[in-house]
């Protein structure tokens, strides 16, 4: 039996976060992709341009959760993207501010 496994399921945490940010509200997503798109400092430019063709291709068109939402789909991307352990470290972040309620209030700045 042939199982599709998402990019992110080996990781429990970085699944769990995704998981869980899939529910929440539009504006809670918004305040999340923010947050995510911070990463970009982390990641080479040439990756940073497959993001966005990545997003011009997907925008509306695609199966995956985010994809109606062309800035979900680059923070997603560049999740994705970032190296193991600031995807966990952003994992962690999400899981805590959504476990809080303090989606919006995540800071930006502070990636480490």
């Amino acid at each position: 039996m042939s199982e599709n496994r998402r990019w992110y399921d080996d990781d429990p945490i970085l699944k769990e976060a995704l998981e869980l940010l899939k529910l929440q509200t539009d504006d809670k997503k918004t305040a999340a992709a923010d947050f995510i798109i911070s990463l970009q400092e982390q990641v080479a430019q040439d990756v940073i341009e497959r993001i966005y063709e990545i997003t011009k291709e997907f925008a509306g068109k695609g199966n995956r959760w985010y994809d109606s939402d062309p800035v979900m789909i680059k923070a997603i991307e560049l999740l994705r993207a970032a190296p193991p352990k600031t995807q966990r470290i952003a994992a962690l972040k999400l899981l805590l501010a959504i476990e809080n309620n303090t989606l919006d209030e995540l800071d930006k700045d502070e990636n480490d």
